[in-house]
């Protein structure tokens, strides 16, 4: 597997930044939920996710809103990405956990960047009758975020 770079490049004195590769999740889920926590606070995101997971709190869906339902609130469409949400809180940890060992405080930093990149597609198979087969593939997705400090 190639190294994947990241799409955008900050300071590194006042930002950290994590990545997940290859996640089995979807890519489109991915982009709805990053253009969501974009912006927000590192412990104000934490809770959303958390509040995802539990099916408390709908992600607004603006490209992908096909046959989804309204939600309460400002929002129009949404859904609950919980697995999505799942694997955002790991990449969240780690990025904060990467401002911690580079001696910044997490607690005042803000989500600079998030971004969603498919990823490759892991080609499978499934039997059908007469020794037919149809495509059955895996779509992965490339997750950055990057944290900055608060000005």
């Amino acid at each position: 597997m190639a190294r994947i770079g990241y799409s955008i490049e900050m300071d590194s004195a006042v930002s950290s930044k994590a990545m997940g590769s290859e996640l089995h999740i979807s890519p489109k889920k991915s982009r709805e939920l990053c253009k969501a926590i974009k912006g927000m606070r590192t412990s104000v995101a934490q809770k959303y996710l958390e509040d995802v997971v539990i099916m408390k709190q709908a992600v607004p869906f603006k490209r992908h809103c096909d046959g989804s339902g309204h939600r309460k609130g400002p929002m129009a469409n949404g859904r609950y990405p919980v697995k999505v949400a799942e694997a955002f809180l790991k990449i969240l940890e780690n990025a904060r956990s990467n401002a911690e060992y580079k001696g910044l405080d997490p607690e005042h930093m803000y989500i600079a960047h998030a971004a969603a990149k498919r990823g490759r597609v892991i080609h499978g198979m499934r039997p059908r009758a007469r020794g037919r087969g149809s495509p059955s593939n895996t779509e992965t997705v490339n997750v950055e975020i990057i944290l900055n400090e608060v000005r």
